[in-house]
């Protein structure tokens, strides 16, 4: 006998089919003070939860025989990814379930902020009749920008193209090719800020994509250009956005998101009349909610009864025995694929993954949807999980090729990752070091010794006296902790490379800094 514990409200549909297992006990308890939570969770083999309850490590390690945690909805930030998966807790989430709902309200919000239906409503009632006032634009021939081309950029490009719009997308991860079949102009995030009548957001909230749109990006924006934001809070910076509406750069904004939720009253952004606000209504359609319901339902189900695991956000399908040998590779491949994701510059176009040595006796598939994963992560976030990273590259036309062999060369087992781009094509290569820990021993030509660490800077540099030690004076002046460094070269005053392991974050501002230091080439800021 399963039990199962429901902490959040969820459609009926979705309860119903985990209640006709006659192998599963389900209990509904919302609402839940965590300290009960964490008192109770000890009982229960499997949570399902939707964005109310916080799963935190505390709840995680006191649940003592929970298998199973299953997300109704796409984002795992109410969830402790670490723990769950330091305790072997499987983490499921349901990244498609909502994907029409919140396309259509953003284009809800478009048709809105165009015609001014909010305030023309609100006056109407109000028994004005002020036609003059809510004079509107047509979306027609207009240029919308979609930053953010998965799933809901894509269905809301279609929904653009229907209104005969011009529709421009930025997406790292995304191919000429695919959007092009789609009718949809690919072009770099600068040129989307100068040529779009209209800009939507529809990516992950990352340290890299927290306040993408500030200050320095409305200045490259047209006058009289629509934001819109039916993503994540944070992604657009709100005073800067409040400060563009007031000098009357911005003509309207809405917004289903924000950075603190629920809005403070006195809000700046509250002040103004073109702009429409909404409490987080994305995924709240009959349909999405219903959607979810079922597939974490299923999901969860069939997770228990050993049917199989899909949209697992820190597990890969493997049988028990295999999954203990291939364990640490999953770690190093996963490791290996966000540092070359973030190494390299362009627009992926292929993937080729070599696998040798004694590892190539074994189905490797797991490896490449880890590697994918790694890839994927730093940009996609939540979005993006051991299940479905290999489906992402290949939507976003990145072709995949693997090769495998038994013959062991310089290392008894190495994969190899070649990466190319729109730019360029760079080549990094990983092993396990003897205690089975991940290791980089090859950029490119050179060959290095590298323990991936969570915070790293990456540096190419012309190899001579002295820089070394500059660097690390530097480091040490800016407040940055060493916490090891490894160095490669192809020939003593020659080229070389070098990777610092650190101890806190990399700011873009450290590495323009570092850029700027006597013999560097380039710098850049890895996390892992």
């Amino acid at each position: 006998m399963f039990k199962i514990l429901v902490s959040d409200a969820l459609s009926d549909e979705g309860l119903k089919i985990l209640k006709e297992v006659k192998d599963f006990e389900v209990d509904v308890k919302t609402g839940l003070p965590p300290e009960e939570l964490k008192s109770i969770i000890k009982d229960y083999d499997a949570l399902l939860v939707r964005s109310a309850t916080k799963v935190n490590k505390d709840i995680i390690n006191a649940a003592s025989r929970l298998k199973v945690i299953g997300r109704a909805g796409v984002g795992l930030d109410n969830v402790d990814l670490d723990a769950a998966t330091s305790k072997g807790i499987i983490v499921m989430n349901t990244p498609g379930g909502n994907t029409i709902s919140t396309a259509e309200h953003a284009v809800s919000m478009i048709l809105s902020l165009s015609r001014s239906i909010p305030q023309a409503n609100a006056s109407t009632k109000k028994g004005e009749w002020k036609r003059s006032k809510f004079m509107g634009v047509e979306l027609y021939a207009k240029a919308l920008g979609i930053i953010g081309f998965g799933r809901i950029g894509k269905e809301v490009a279609k929904r653009a193209l229907s209104f005969g719009m011009r529709v421009l997308a930025y997406d790292p991860f995304l191919s000429k090719n695919v959007a092009e079949s789609l009718g949809v102009e690919v072009v770099e995030l600068k040129e989307l800020f100068r040529q779009s009548d209209y800009i939507t957001v529809h990516t992950p909230m990352t340290e890299e994509t927290n306040h993408l749109i500030s200050s320095e990006e409305f200045a490259l924006m047209k006058r009289g250009v629509r934001i819109i934001n039916c993503a994540r809070g944070g992604i657009i910076d709100e005073k800067a956005l409040a400060v563009a509406v007031r000098e009357g750069k911005v003509a309207g904004a809405a917004l289903d998101v924000f950075e603190k939720e629920p809005i403070p009253p006195d809000h700046e952004l509250l002040k103004f009349d073109n702009v429409i606000v909404t409490p987080h209504l994305g995924a709240s359609t009959e349909e999405a909610q219903v959607n979810v319901a079922i597939e974490v339902a299923e999901i969860v189900r069939d997770a228990l009864l050993g049917k199989g695991i899909r949209n697992a956000a820190n597990y890969p399908c493997l049988e028990a025995e295999v999954c203990k040998k291939l364990d640490p590779y999953i770690n190093l491949t996963e490791k290996l694929g966000a540092f070359a994701g973030q190494l390299v510059e362009g627009g992926f176009k292929e993937l080729d993954i070599s696998y040798s040595g004694e590892i190539a006796a074994y189905d490797l598939s797991p490896l490449t949807m880890s590697l994918c994963k790694g890839l994927l992560s730093p940009i996609l976030k939540e979005n993006v999980n051991f299940i479905n990273a290999v489906s992402l590259a290949k939507d976003r036309g990145i072709k995949i090729k693997e090769a495998k062999t038994s013959k062991e060369d310089e290392f008894v087992n190495l994969i190899q990752l070649e990466i190319k781009t729109d730019k360029q094509t760079r080549v990094v290569s990983g092993t396990l070091s003897g205690n089975k820990q991940p290791r980089i021993v090859k950029i490119d030509e050179y060959y290095i010794e590298l323990a991936p660490s969570r915070e790293m800077i990456y540096i190419e540099n012309l190899d001579k006296r002295g820089l070394i030690g500059n660097l690390g004076t530097f480091l040490a002046q800016e407040g940055i902790n060493i916490a090891a460094m490894t160095i490669g070269r192809d020939k003593p005053g020659g080229k070389a490379i070098s990777v610092w392991n650190v101890d806190s974050s990399v700011s873009a501002e450290l590495t323009q800094k570092i850029k700027k230091l006597e013999n560097i080439l380039t710098a850049k800021g890895i996390k892992i």
